[in-house]
């Protein structure tokens, strides 16, 4: 006889499949013509490819439930007094349940889901809760397990608070965080973690560091994959310098993709060297003299200097504080990192200071048509990425655009600026796809030929720690923003100094 519960779930489910069935037979061809009719029918699909996301998010968690269940009942039968060995024999079986009998899937599979399924049922209530309600989907629930793994309980509740709690004391800005495609999330919840994980970043990323290596994995088709595990500000030096060689032999004669280019340029550099350094692979970490270098590099390539912003908070810069900074394009790097990088003088590096009172940077004016280099930096800054929703091209592939065309009334403001991708670029101008209006901390939205309304990622930014030294004094700001310092006391200096 079948299990009870087991009846029931299949019942539900059945039934909310047949709902949404019903509603897609509802709406096929139907009376009327034109544009309008069309629009309609694109709009009911647009809402039940919706709610049937939502359906497959309730189902995920329903299977993270019962398979939590599973392992805990299974558990629970075991004799409390085995032995390690028996122990492990007694996961393997629960594993070997799952796969083979039940879900057909990998060992390593089933492993995976019995972890995740564990974390989420006892350790991370909200997440849960946010995908049985289907607001999150089950990609977003696996990002929240594997960024809060080595986080404390404390930790992992405050992670979770921060995303999915909208009372909390320091609730995520830009929206919801189901509304942010799962991979865009967990550059968003890794971002948080590394600010406010239990060991400080120095430790870890000293650690870190001990690891670093070179890797090599022969693929199908003559292929193979070359990967380096690097320092952060090694590794983006590297990247954003050969995108900017890349750029620099794009043009009407070549057919290569930017993506080939920057592989070739990489592989030219690499093999060509002639037994001496390489520009830019010099030492671990660059320094003002392999930084600037443009020119021709090894093979002939193009080597142009890389821009790369380092977003560093004023406390943390003067050594008051070890709060991380932040590298364009990458994340959080530990601050000595960043001392470094702007100590050294290197000019691909650019240092943009933070507001300590709410970790915003300030605003770079404009008066005219042509975009000025600080109001780029600006934008790369304000936007991080191409502001389409789910685009994860990062700022250093894109261009700045007038969300209001100049020639139509469109000024040069930090309001009426974007810089979206290539592509999306062109897709502004090549289909009915329209950019909202910009903030000066706020990226534009976007408007779909349906007509729905799409807000872009914000950046998650967050006010910096203060020092103890000037914890308990009252401040003084001037109201052009340009300086904030403690009040008046005897052969003191300004934060500016």
């Amino acid at each position: 006889m079948e299990n009870t519960a087991a009846v029931e779930v299949q019942e539900a489910i059945e039934a909310s499949v047949a709902a949404v069935g019903a509603i897609v037979r509802r709406k096929g061809p139907g009376g009327g013509s034109g544009v309008d009719l069309l629009r309609q029918q694109a709009d009911d699909w647009l809402e039940i490819l919706a709610e049937a996301a939502r359906l497959q998010a309730k189902t995920a968690a329903l299977v993270v439930r019962a398979a939590a269940g599973f392992a805990g009942t299974t558990r629970a039968m075991a004799a409390p007094e085995a032995l390690p060995q028996e122990r492990t024999a007694q996961e393997m079986a629960i594993v070997a349940e799952v796969v083979a009998c039940v879900m057909t899937v990998s060992e390593r599979t089933a492993g995976a889901l019995l972890s995740e399924s564990h974390e989420l049922t006892a350790s991370l209530p909200l997440t849960l809760a946010a995908l049985q309600a289907g607001t999150i989907s089950w990609q977003h629930a696996q990002a929240m397990v594997d960024e809060t793994t080595t986080l404390d309980p404390a930790g992992a509740a405050a992670l979770e608070a921060h995303f999915l709690d909208p009372d909390a004391p320091n609730p995520a800005r830009g929206g919801p965080a189901g509304e942010l495609v799962p991979s865009r999330f967990r550059h968003k919840a890794r971002t948080w973690r590394e600010r406010h994980h239990q060991d400080s970043i120095e430790k870890r990323h000293t650690k870190g560091a001990q690891d670093r290596r070179l890797e090599y994995a022969p693929d199908r088709d003559g292929m193979a994959w070359l990967s380096a595990y690097l320092p952060a500000d090694t590794a983006a030096g590297i990247w954003n310098r050969a995108t900017a060689a890349a750029r620099a032999l794009q043009g009407p004669t070549e057919d290569r993709t930017l993506t080939q280019l920057r592989a070739d340029t990489a592989a030219t550099w690499l093999l060509r060297a002639g037994g001496e350094s390489v520009s830019g692979l010099r030492t671990a970490h660059p320094t003002a003299e392999n930084s600037t270098i443009g020119g021709v590099g090894p093979g002939g390539v193009p080597s142009p200097a890389a821009q790369v912003l380092i977003t560093v908070p004023v406390f943390s810069l003067l050594g008051l504080t070890d709060e991380p900074a932040i590298l364009d394009g990458y994340g959080p790097i530990p601050p000595s990192m960043a001392r470094r990088l702007v100590a050294d003088g290197a000019d691909s590096f650019h240092r943009v200071l933070t507001d300590p009172r709410d970790g915003a940077p300030l605003e770079i004016g404009r008066t005219s048509y042509r975009i000025p280099k600080a109001m780029r930096q600006w934008l790369r800054l304000r936007d991080g990425k191409c502001p389409f929703p789910g685009c994860s091209n990062h700022s250093l592939d894109n261009e700045a655009d007038h969300l209001l065309a100049w020639n139509v009334g469109g000024t040069t403001g930090i309001t009426n600026l974007g810089q979206p991708c290539r592509k999306h670029h062109r897709l502004k101008h090549t289909t009915s796809w329209t950019p909202t209006g910009a903030r000066p901390n706020e990226p534009p939205g976007w408007i779909s030929p349906t007509g729905r309304r799409y807000h872009s990622e914000h950046q998650d930014w967050e006010p910096p720690h203060w020092p103890a030294i000037i914890q308990n004094q009252p401040l003084r700001s001037d109201p052009s923003h340009e300086f904030l310092e403690p009040t008046p006391a005897p052969a003191r200096r300004s934060l500016r100094e």
